[in-house]
């Protein structure tokens, strides 16, 4: 059954410009950024203004368009020269998401077939613009496939957000729940915090608000305590990136929630599309986990809430091992306790 639920649309291109939807002042305020410029965008990915490993990708695809058009007036017969920095700086913005060295790859290939003396920018937003459908297409598969999961009256805990905000539209995570919910099977979802940042109260609830689905939010400690309460069914999440044998990188706190899950019976899902599988990594203990400024725990909105020149870590990422994973659910299928071998058949599809 196809969802009935209208999602938003985080990334567009229009009149030779990309626009993204600034996630940093989500909810209290919709503001649409413009840029032209690809050093503009990889400071939007390195900076939050766009996130979730999917719409960074999409984003970056778009970036690499831009970078294009510059170099071409720059250099007009030597563009590929004068775009490799550019590129650099786009794959630079943030190490952990895969989606991004993947969208560039993609990019790469349609160059490399390009002429030197032939204008980039028509072909590569073309490029750009297959991935950016794609990625919604492949959300709503995957949707689908993650939703026949679930039982009727599925009371569901999610993490940070993998929703419309984090990938083209729909999302992934998301993207299951709102399946699920269309399909009349989820009837409640509990929405952590997800601290520092926090994606889930600004932009998971406000998501979920949009649409009416019934949600509660909560602080990220309280999990446990509602595992323990026998409400919770499934935990259901994205990824950043996912090694070959399934282990999985996601927002700082999944490991925290898949590791309780397991002593408390509650299923954990894994909802990413194919791009998001690092096949090179063998498992996820080669995962770079990217280390953000300590300010973004030790502040909130510019203003101290710890002791001055306190020493603070703040990771933004966490590795769930495969055998802490119930399902990965991709657009290409569902892999149901992963292993390496099983992982396979999402590279053969």
């Amino acid at each position: 059954m196809a969802t009935k639920t209208k999602t938003i649309e985080p990334i567009i291109w229009r009149e030779n410009s990309l626009f993204l939807l600034d996630q940093r002042v989500l909810p209290h305020q919709q503001r649409w950024l413009e840029f032209n410029d690809s050093s503009a965008v990889a400071e939007a990915i390195k900076t939050m203004v766009v996130r979730g490993a999917p719409a960074i990708g999409v984003t970056a695809a778009y970036g690499v368009v831009l970078a294009a058009r510059q170099a071409w007036d720059m250099a007009a017969v030597n563009w590929k020269e004068a775009l490799t920095a550019s590129l650099d700086e786009l794959a630079d913005s943030r190490p952990t998401a895969v989606n991004l060295f993947w969208a560039i790859q993609q990019m790469q290939r349609v160059m490399d077939e390009l002429a030197s003396d032939q204008s980039p920018e028509h072909h590569l937003l073309e490029a750009a613009q297959l991935i950016h459908r794609q990625d919604v297409e492949a959300n709503k598969k995957l949707g689908q496939f993650g939703a026949a999961l679930l039982d009727d009256n599925s009371t569901i805990l999610t993490h940070c957000n993998a929703g419309a905000l984090a990938t083209a539209g729909f999302g992934t995570a998301l993207g299951v729940i709102r399946q699920g919910f269309s399909d009349n099977k989820v009837t409640h979802v509990y929405v952590n915090e997800t601290r520092p940042w926090l994606q889930g109260s600004r932009l998971t609830a406000w998501e979920l608000m949009q649409e009416g689905i019934p949600m509660t939010l909560q602080s990220d400690s309280a999990a446990g305590l509602l595992m323990a309460s026998g409400k919770l069914d499934w935990i259901i999440v994205g990824a950043d990136r996912i090694a070959a044998n399934g282990d999985t990188a996601n927002k700082i706190g999944t490991y925290t929630l898949a590791v309780l899950a397991k002593y408390h019976g509650v299923k954990v899902m894994v909802a990413a599309p194919v791009s998001t599988i690092d096949w090179n990594l063998s498992d996820g203990s080669a995962i770079p986990i990217e280390h953000r400024d300590s300010i973004e725990v030790t502040h909130f909105n510019q203003e101290a809430i710890a002791p001055h020149n306190v020493k603070a870590v703040n990771p933004a990422f966490d590795v769930t091992p495969a055998d802490l994973i119930d399902a990965i659910v991709t657009e290409a299928g569902v892999i149901l306790s992963p292993t390496a071998q099983l992982m396979l058949k999402l590279k053969q599809n």
